[in-house]
């Protein structure tokens, strides 16, 4: 079982994931799923109601992009750490500079929930707007989140790998519900981090309907939004997403689909080199 799981931590920089441990292997991950329970809004942002607008595709596409950061392991480096694996790595110290950047700048939080309904009806969002996202479950993503974004009042998305749910270097079934308690959002992130592009029948089943089913029971509250792995999709998938309840999905820095754009919400990968001010030019400059 310890080499079992020792695959689940695979390095795959070269796709854009990193998992939260340093082995490297290509194995595919197998494992058993976790089946281990009011959502806490984010401080309300006083503005006039919006009038609703229309929500086609080409409406959504021309509103302004909001940031959207996505990290996976907060954690010092290592003497065994790849060179390709260090872009998803963010030492403490630069993830703590990297938030005290955007509180001091007068970023505000928002969550998933609230970017779907700017992009679909225009609903107002605070004029300096930042979604941080998280993959895969990390264990110390719980920790981070105590230790720098509450004082801050910052929420966040995690986007959970439920292969990994109660394992070692992962965070536990009830720390998945605390933060959901709390006000932030989990989404679904695969059961084992497979690229969806390759989904064919029960692929569908066991990597979708499954895992959101599981995070469900966890949380107690319905999980409506998505992550794919490798930031990697195609426009098959959209509609298998949609039939199973999933209202937004996340990609990465590439382009989104004229058609569905709120499921090729684009997000950056946030590296361990930049500082804040950095993390600032970039947003500025990517979206």
């Amino acid at each position: 079982m310890k080499n079992w799981w020792r695959s689940v931590a695979i390095c795959m920089a070269s796709a854009g994931w990193l998992s939260c441990t340093n082995a490297a292997s290509n194995e595919e991950v197998k494992g058993p799923d976790a089946d281990s329970v009011a959502t806490v809004a984010a401080p309300p942002v006083k503005v006039l109601p919006a009038p609703k607008l229309d929500s086609s595709a080409s409406s959504i596409l021309n509103r302004r992009q909001i940031p959207i950061l996505c990290y996976h392991q907060i954690r010092p480096y290592k003497p065994d750490d790849s060179p390709t694996a260090k872009p998803y790595i963010v030492p403490p110290d630069i993830f703590k500079d990297q938030m005290k950047a955007l509180q001091d700048s007068g970023y505000q939080t928002i969550l998933p929930d609230q970017l779907r309904n700017y992009l679909l009806s225009g609903e107002e969002l605070p004029e300096k707007s930042v979604l941080i996202s998280f993959d895969d479950g990390c264990d110390e993503q719980f920790d981070i989140t105590k230790e720098v974004l509450d004082p801050y009042k910052m929420k966040a998305a995690y986007f959970i790998m439920t292969v990994a749910i109660n394992r070692p270097n992962y965070m536990k079934a009830d720390q998945i519900k605390a933060l959901s308690d709390e006000g932030h959002c989990i989404g679904l992130h695969t059961w084992d981090h497979n690229n969806v592009k390759k989904y064919q029948g029960e692929d569908w089943v066991k990597q979708i309907e499954k895992p959101k089913a599981a995070l469900e029971k966890i949380i107690g509250k319905p999980v409506e939004h998505f992550a794919y792995p490798f930031g990697l999709w195609n426009p098959e998938a959209i509609p298998q997403l949609k039939m199973r309840g999933l209202k937004s999905a996340f990609i990465l820095s590439t382009v989104r689909d004229q058609n569905d754009p709120m499921y090729t919400i684009r997000r950056i990968i946030v590296p361990g080199t930049w500082s804040g001010t950095q993390l600032l030019t970039r947003m500025k400059s990517g979206f």
